[in-house]
Parts: C-alpha cells; structure tokens; sequence
C-alpha cells in the first residue's frame, strides 16, 4: 500500500547504519502497515480514530519469564495536562503495537499470551514486580505526583539497574513538574539531568538515528493542519535529556516536547500521512532504547 512512497520517506526520514537495515525496516512495516491480518495483530483505535480507556492489565509473576515485557508504570495525576491522560496516555496501543514490531524487527524474544499476542503489563511503582522489568516506560509524566513510598521503592529500583523512559509531556510547566519529581528521586547534586548528544550509543545501537523528532500526538497534527509544537513557543525545542549513575550507565531516558510513542499507538489509523511522516523514526528510536536499556 506505500510502496512507491517508502524510498523516499526512509532516505529523507530516518538515518540508518547501513542500506540492509533500512531494507529491513522499510519491508516489514511496508507490508504490515496496510492490514492487520497476521499472527500479532496491530491495536486499532475505535471509529474515528478514538480510544476507549481500557484498565490496567496488572503485571502478575506468571508474566515473568525472561522475555520482554512491556511494562508500563502506573502513578497517581495530581495535575492536569492538556491531551494528556496520566499513566494510560497511549495505552494499550502503544505497549502493544511497539511490542509487534519490535519482535519483527529483532531477534529479542518478546513475551507473548495464549493467544499469540503481545503481553503488555502495567506495573504499580511499590510492586516488587517491578524488579523483573528491566526497562518500564512512563508517559504524560508532567503530571506525576509519587508518594514516599514510590520515591524509595524508584530509588533502588534505579540504583539496582533499572531503566526508565519518560515521553508524551510538553511545555515548561510540565517540565517543571517532572524535574520536582525525579528530583525527590534521584537528587539533582548527585544525579544532574543531562542533555544526551546524538552520538551517545542509545540512538545507533540498531539503527543510527542522527535526529530526535518533534512527534505531536495525532489529534493536534490533524486540528493544526500539520504542526508539531503542541505548546506553540513554549514547546518549540526538543529534548533528549538522561539521568545516569556514577559509572555513567544510563537510568533515565526523558523525550520531552514530543511525543514518539504516538508513532506506535497511532500507526494502523488513516489517513496514513501522519504514519508516512513519523512511525519509522519512532519505531527506529524505540528499538535502540530497548536494545540499549536491556544491554546495559
């Protein structure tokens, strides 16, 4: 259905180590994009394009098998963010569709239920459970308000080799608010929050990817006629800002004033301009983190 539109897109778009890989990225989504007929399906929103809330699939030891598992973290808002929702922003759609394609994608052994789709969990930040997941994804985190319970339970989490990555918030309020946040977490005098250079091995671990983009979600990309700061101004630069340990290692990943889990939750939907435009690059980046997250 894109075909003669993808050599263009990927040369223009997405910036890959070598021609075989883009070959690789550009079949399996080329094929798959069109249709939703194969083992793992990919989630669909509901007519329109909306999504219903769906509760929270929680995590259960059974989930754990040395597979990946997409784990989601779960926290209570104690504020409001235009077009976010809390800890479901994107869910299910996202942790399920970015699980297909990073099983199509790689050689990572992806957690699968009975009925051969993706296993996606979400994870309260005091469940010990939250030990088996090795990388957990947070979004609309601007709105985030963790208990004393869940800033301890993080901090170890963190100091015992944990991987967190927050997307999906915009703005300088929001920022504000998530740096109050990690703060009480990982204090700024001894963990400061660093902006990651493009070259740093989390965006060529897979594919070299030599811009993070703006990523707007799909409902303001459609209203806007096309643009991508969704505070106007006061989201016009991207970040790509970490968190790392005294040996360096990674523990915090933040993508703030764009939104990249959108190009997994939204890529089934048209009109298909919007997945034409961003879910190579947000599925290239996404494979690198995890692939990063998982080997170091």
């Amino acid at each position: 259905m894109f075909g003669s539109r993808w050599p263009t897109l990927v040369r223009d778009r997405v910036n890959m180590r070598n021609r075989r890989r883009i070959v690789a990225l550009m079949a399996a989504m080329s094929v798959m994009a069109g249709s939703i007929v194969f083992a793992q399906r990919i989630w669909v929103g509901g007519p329109g394009g909306g999504f219903n809330r769906v509760p929270p699939k929680w995590a259960t030891p059974a989930d754990f098998d040395g597979s990946f598992v997409y784990c989601r973290g779960f926290y209570n808002s104690v504020r409001y963010e235009q077009s976010g929702s809390g800890w479901n922003t994107d869910y299910p759609g996202a942790d399920n569709n970015f699980s297909v394609r990073l099983r199509e994608l790689t050689s990572v052994a992806v957690k699968f239920d009975a009925d051969r789709q993706p296993n996606y969990v979400v994870v309260a930040l005091t469940d010990p459970l939250l030990y088996h997941c090795p990388m957990v994804f947070m979004e609309d985190i601007g709105s985030a308000g963790f208990s004393d319970r869940e800033v301890a339970n993080l901090r170890d989490y963190f100091l015992k080799g944990g991987f967190v990555w927050v997307d999906d918030s915009w703005g300088s309020r929001a920022w504000s608010a998530w740096v109050n946040q990690i703060s009480r977490i990982l204090p700024p005098g001894e963990f400061p929050i660093f902006d990651i250079p493009l070259t740093h091995p989390i965006l060529h671990t897979l594919y070299d990817v030599n811009e993070v983009p703006q990523v707007p979600a799909i409902s303001f990309w459609r209203r806007s006629n096309g643009r991508t700061s969704e505070r106007g101004p006061d989201s016009s630069e991207v970040y790509f800002k970490g968190i790392q340990d005294a040996r360096g290692r990674l523990m915090v990943l933040m993508t703030h004033n764009t939104d990249i889990a959108d190009t997994w939750e939204r890529e089934g939907e048209p009109p298909h301009d919007y997945f034409d435009r961003f879910s190579p690059r947000g599925y290239a980046i996404g494979v690198n983190v995890v692939i990063y997250a998982m080997t170091h």
